[in-house]
C-alpha cells in the first residue's frame, strides 16, 4: 500500500516531466524551447519564479546568464531550469517570459505538456517538457496531422448560419414593448410576460423616459395597471405579437383562447390633438436626462435643469395609450369571452397590490377620485357596464372593447371628452405619423422579410427614445433606459446619418457639445471616461457623411477644447517609468466596472477621436490640423508600443487547431487576459467572466484604427477571442460591445460574420416586436445601443468603405441572391455621399444584374460588389467589371459614379 501511495505521489509531482522537487507550494522545473530558424538576441525570465540556468542543446547559441544570442539561421534549442516555481492551479503561478527576435511571448510553466506542446507557428517556436526529444518540425507535423480546427475554421466548413438555424437553439426573448410618440418622454411599457417568465395579467406601466410614474395615490411605489382578456393563464403558449405593418410602433397582440380570438391594437397618441409632426412639442433634453438612468449632472447643469423645469407650464393635454381589442368567436357554437378592465397596481415583492380606486358603471370610468380618472372603458361603443365581464358570443360574432389610458389621471370633464375620441381616426393618424418618419429616411430593402422589417422598425425604435424639443432643439439619443452615452449613442447617431437623417444626427451630436464641461471633458454617464474620444469620433463620422463645414465651424471651439483636454490628460502619463506600460496613454474607466487603468479601449477611442479631428480640421482649412494629426500619430505609436510590450508578457493560450496564440490584456497594468486569473481578484459581473477582455478589451484597437485589419496581430486577437470568449461566435452578456463583428465584415469573412450576426440577434431581439434586451438575462428592455449596433452590422453587410474603395454586399447571405430576390439601397449615406444600389437575381435565366450610382463629385475610386450565386456557381461571362472568383466580387476600377454589372452563369 505504501509503495502505491509513493508512486501516485511521484506521478502528481512530475507534471509533463518538468518538476523534480517540491517544498510546500514551490518547485523546481525545466522546459525545452526550440526555434525552427532565425538569428538574434533575446532573454528568458520568470514572474513568480527564477531562471536558474539556460543550456544550449542545439544550434550556434551563446548563453550569458538569462540572455542568449542565436548566431545562425539553422534553428536553436535551449533547455531552461527554473527555481522557486509555482505550478499549482490558481493565481500567482510561474509565468515564463521569452524575449525573442522572431516574436516575444510568455507562457505558464504549468502549461508545458508533452501531449499538447506549446506550438506557436507565427513565431516558429515550440515549448516542450525537458527530455522531450522532438524537434519543431516533428511537433508541427504531429499537430497538423490531427486535422483539428479552430472555432472559426469550423464555421467556415459549415453551411451559412441563418436566423432559423440560430433561433432554433437560442434563448427565447420576449421583450416588454415601449410605445410613445418620439421626442416626448411620456411613454407606456406593456408586458405580456415578466423577465422571470411570470405574469398573470397584462401589465401597463406609464413611464417618463425610463423613470416610473408615481402618483399621490400610489406613492412611493411606481404606477402599474393590470388588465386581463380570456379565461386565464393556461398550459398553452397562445399569444402572438407583432408590429403594425411589421415595423411601426403600434403594438398588435393576439390571444387565442380555444374558439375565441382576442386581437388587441395599442398605440400612443395625444389626448385632444391629432398626432402629427407639428403637434409633438417634445421634451427638453435636460429634463429627459433627469428621468433617464445613469445621468450625472454637474452643479451648473443642475441649475440649468431647475430653471428649465420652473419655466414649464402645466401640460394642457396628456399622452394617451389607446387600446382596442377585437373579440371574435371563431367556433361553430356560442362561446363566452371574458374581460377585466385596467386597474392600478403597485409592485411589492413581485406581487402587484392595487391602490384604492372606484369604477363608474354608468360611464365606464376607473378613477381615484372625482377628478382623477385613469381609464375609460367601452364595449360595443358603450360604457363598460362592469369592471369584469363575461359576454356570450354567437358563432362568427365580433365585438370591440376599448381602453383609453391617459399618462396621468385627468378630470372627469376631460375624461368625457377623451371618451368621445374616435379610435379609428387616432389609429390612422398614428400610422401616418410613423410612416412619415420612414419616408424622410433612406430606404434599405433586403429579401429576408424579418431583416427587412427590423431595419425600418429599428429606425423608429431609435426615434422613439430620442428626446428633445421640436422642431430644431438639441436631441438626447437615449440608449434605452439610459441617458445618452458617447460610446453607446454612437451607433444610433451614425445610423441616423447612414439613413440620410443628417438633421437628427447633428442635433443628437449637439447634446454632447452642450453638455461639455469647462475643461473640455465630455462625460455625462456614470463616470464613463471614454466619452470624449468617442464623441469626437462620431463628429468625424458625421462629417465624413455630410461634409458639413458650416456646423464644424460653429462648434470648432468646443472640439478644440476637447482635443486639448485629451492631450493634457495624455501628457500626464509621459513618464519613463511607464515606457511600454502606458506611456502617453490616458487612464480611467470605460464602462460600469470600476477599472481605472490605461485601458486599450479608452485609448483607442481617444486616438480615433483625435485622428478624426485632424482630418476634419484639415478639410475646413484650419491651422490646428497639422498639430492634431501629429498628436494622433504620436498617440498611436505610444499605444502600439505598450501593446507590443504587454503582449510579450501576456501568456499564450491554446487554440482548437492545436496551435497556441499570444494574447493581450485589456489594459497595460494587467499581466494578461483578466479572465485567466493570474492575480487573486474577483471581478465577474454582468453575467460573465469575459467583460474586461471580450467587450472592453484590445479588440477595440483594430476597430479604432490603431491596428490595421490586415496586420497579423488582428488575426491573433480574433482567433484567441473566438476560442476563449465566444459562444457560437458571439460574446456573452452584451455581445454588441465586441468589435469582432466589424473586423469580420472588414476582412470579408462571410460565414463567421453571419454566425455572429444571427446568433447575436436571435436571442436578443423579440421575435414579434423586434425590440432588444440589453442583457441575455433579460435586463433593461428597449436597449437601443444593442439595436443600433445590429442596424450598423446590417449596414456593414450591405455597404462598407475602405480608403478609396466602396465595398458592397461583402458579407451578405448567399440565399439573398435566390431567384427573383433583390437588394436595394435608395439614398443611403456613405463616406462617398448618397448611394443608390440595386441587385436583382434572375438565376432561373442564368444571370444576376446590379447597378451602382453615387454623387460623381464624391465618388470612390473603386467599387467592389459581391454577387454570390445561391448555389455557389461561378459566372461564365461578366460585364461591367473584373471578376474575382475567390471572393465572388466584381471590381470596377476606375469608377466614374455610375455602373451596370451583369453576371451570366
Amino acid at each position: 500500500m505504501k509503495e502505491k501511495v509513493l508512486v501516485a505521489l511521484c506521478f502528481f509531482l512530475i507534471v509533463g516531466g518538468k518538476l523534480s522537487s517540491q517544498t510546500e507550494n514551490k518547485t523546481t522545473g525545466s522546459f525545452t524551447i526550440e526555434w525552427e530558424g532565425g538569428t538574434g538576441t533575446g532573454s528568458i525570465s520568470a514572474t513568480n519564479g527564477k531562471i536558474a540556468r539556460i543550456e544550449a542543446v542545439k544550434g550556434n547559441v551563446r548563453i550569458d546568464g538569462n540572455a542568449y544570442r542565436i548566431r545562425n539561421a539553422s534553428g536553436a534549442r535551449l533547455e531552461c531550469f527554473v527555481d522557486s516555481a509555482d505550478t499549482k492551479i490558481g493565481p500567482e503561478a510561474t509565468l515564463i517570459h521569452v524575449e525573442a527576435p522572431q516574436g516575444s511571448f510568455s507562457f505558464f510553466l504549468r502549461d508545458v505538456n508533452r501531449n499538447t506542446p506549446i506550438y506557436i507557428p507565427n513565431y516558429k517556436v515550440t515549448v516542450l517538457p525537458a527530455g522531450d526529444g522532438r524537434c519543431y518540425a516533428e511537433v508541427e507535423r504531429e499537430i497538423l496531422s490531427r486535422k483539428s480546427r479552430t472555432k472559426i475554421e469550423r464555421i467556415e466548413t459549415e453551411p451559412e448560419v441563418s436566423f432559423e438555424t440560430a433561433a432554433a437553439r437560442a434563448r427565447r426573448s420576449n421583450v416588454p414593448i415601449w410605445l410613445g410618440m418620439g421626442r416626448d418622454i411620456r411613454m407606456f411599457e406593456i408586458s405580456e410576460e415578466l423577465p422571470d417568465g411570470t405574469l398573470e395579467d397584462k401589465l401597463i406601466r406609464p413611464i417618463f423616459s425610463s423613470s416610473p410614474v408615481v402618483l399621490p395615490e400610489t406613492a412611493p411605489s411606481a404606477l402599474y395597471y393590470r388588465y386581463a382578456l380570456g379565461r386565464g393563464v393556461g398550459v398553452m403558449d397562445n399569444i402572438a405579437r407583432h408590429l403594425d405593418e411589421g415595423v411601426l410602433p403600434i403594438y398588435h397582440s393576439e390571444l387565442t383562447d380555444d374558439d375565441v380570438r382576442y386581437h388587441s391594437v395599442s398605440f400612443v397618441s395625444l389626448e385632444k390633438s391629432e398626432l402629427n409632426a407639428g403637434n409633438v412639442q417634445g421634451t427638453h433634453f435636460l429634463i429627459s436626462d433627469s428621468r433617464s438612468g445613469g445621468r450625472v449632472f454637474t452643479e451648473t447643469q443642475q441649475k440649468q435643469l431647475a430653471d428649465i423645469q420652473a419655466a414649464i407650464p402645466p401640460a394642457d393635454e396628456e399622452a394617451v395609450l389607446y387600446i382596442r381589442t377585437e373579440i371574435e368567436n371563431e367556433g361553430a357554437v356560442p362561446r363566452y369571452a371574458w374581460i377585466k378592465a385596467p386597474r392600478p397596481a403597485m409592485p411589492t415583492n413581485n406581487l402587484y397590490i392595487g391602490a384604492a380606486y372606484q369604477f363608474d358603471r354608468e360611464k365606464g370610468f376607473s378613477f381615484f377620485s372625482e377628478d382623477r380618472v385613469f381609464c375609460i372603458s367601452t364595449i360595443k361603443g358603450k360604457p363598460l357596464c362592469n369592471e369584469e365581464l363575461a359576454v356570450l358570443l354567437q358563432p362568427g360574432e365580433r365585438i370591440e372593447v376599448n381602453f383609453y389610458i391617459p399618462h396621468e389621471p385627468v378630470s372627469r370633464q376631460r375624461a368625457e371628452e377623451l371618451a368621445a375620441q374616435s379610435f379609428e381616426k387616432r389609429y390612422e393618424a398614428c400610422r401616418a405619423y410613423w410612416n412619415g418618419k420612414l419616408e424622410r429616411a433612406a430606404r434599405i430593402h433586403v429579401p429576408e422579410k424579418r431583416i427587412d422589417e427590423m431595419v425600418r422598425a429599428g429606425l423608429l425604435h431609435l426615434d422613439l427614445v430620442t428626446f428633445g424639443q421640436e422642431p430644431d432643439g438639441t436631441l438626447a439619443a437615449n440608449v434605452g433606459v439610459y441617458s445618452p452615452i458617447g460610446t453607446e449613442s454612437a451607433p444610433i447617431i451614425q445610423f441616423y446619418a447612414s439613413m440620410g437623417l443628417n438633421d437628427l444626427a447633428r442635433r443628437a451630436l449637439n447634446y454632447f457639445i452642450e453638455t461639455q464641461q469647462e475643461n473640455g471633458k465630455i462625460e455625462n454617464y456614470n463616470g464613463y471616461m471614454v466619452e470624449t474620444g468617442a464623441v469626437l469620433w462620431s463628429v468625424g463620422e458625421y462629417f465624413r457623411y455630410t461634409r458639413d463645414k458650416e456646423w464644424i465651424g460653429e462648434i470648432k471651439p468646443a472640439l478644440l477644447k476637447a482635443c486639448r483636454y485629451l492631450t493634457e490628460w495624455r501628457n500626464r502619463s509621459k513618464k519613463d517609468s511607464l515606457r511600454g506600460r502606458g506611456y502617453g496613454m490616458i487612464d480611467g474607466k470605460v464602462a460600469d466596472p470600476e477599472d481605472y487603468f490605461h485601458q486599450f479601449m479608452l485609448n483607442g477611442y481617444g486616438y480615433l477621436g483625435m485622428k478624426r479631428m485632424g482630418e476634419v480640421f484639415e478639410a475646413i482649412g484650419a491651422e490646428e490640423a497639422e498639430s492634431l494629426q501629429k498628436e494622433a500619430a504620436d498617440w498611436r505609436n505610444d499605444i502600439r508600443e505598450s501593446l507590443e510590450r504587454t503582449m510579450a508578457l501576456s501568456p499564450v493560450v491554446p487554440l482548437g487547431d492545436g496551435t497556441w496564440s499570444p494574447t493581450a490584456p485589456p489594459w497595460t497594468e494587467a499581466p494578461g487576459p483578466r479572465l485567466l486569473y493570474q492575480q487573486a481578484e474577483c471581478f465577474r459581473s454582468h453575467g460573465t467572466f469575459t467583460v474586461p477582455d471580450a467587450m472592453l478589451g484590445p479588440m477595440y484597437l483594430v476597430f479604432c484604427e490603431v491596428i490595421d485589419p490586415a496586420e497579423p496581430v488582428s488575426d491573433l486577437l480574433l482567433k484567441y477571442h473566438s476560442e476563449l470568449m465566444f459562444q457560437e461566435n458571439s460574446t456573452f452578456s452584451q455581445p454588441y460591445y465586441s468589435r469582432h463583428n466589424w473586423l469580420q465584415a472588414k476582412k470579408g469573412m462571410v460565414k463567421p460574420f453571419l454566425s455572429t450576426y444571427y446568433h447575436t440577434m436571435a436571442p436578443y431581439a423579440d421575435p414579434g416586436t423586434y425590440t432588444f434586451w440589453e442583457h441575455l438575462y433579460k435586463l433593461s428592455p428597449h436597449k437601443t445601443h444593442e439595436e443600433a449596433n445590429f442596424l450598423m452590422e446590417t449596414r456593414w453587410m450591405l455597404y462598407m468603405e475602405d480608403a478609396d474603395t466602396l465595398n458592397l454586399f461583402r458579407v451578405i447571405p448567399r440565399r439573398w441572391m435566390a431567384d427573383g430576390d433583390r437588394i436595394e439601397l435608395s439614398g443611403v449615406q456613405s463616406y462617398f455621399g448618397p448611394l443608390n444600389v440595386r441587385a436583382v437575381s434572375n438565376v432561373r435565366n442564368n444571370r444576376i444584374e446590379a447597378s451602382v450610382r453615387c454623387d460623381p463629385a464624391r465618388k470612390p475610386a473603386c467599387v467592389k460588389i459581391r454577387l454570390p450565386h445561391p448555389e455557389g456557381k461561378k459566372p461564365v461571362r461578366v460585364t461591367g467589371g473584373t471578376y474575382n472568383a475567390d471572393d465572388e466580387t466584381v471590381v470596377v476600377r476606375p469608377f466614374d459614379g455610375e455602373t451596370e454589372i451583369r453576371l451570366e452563369f
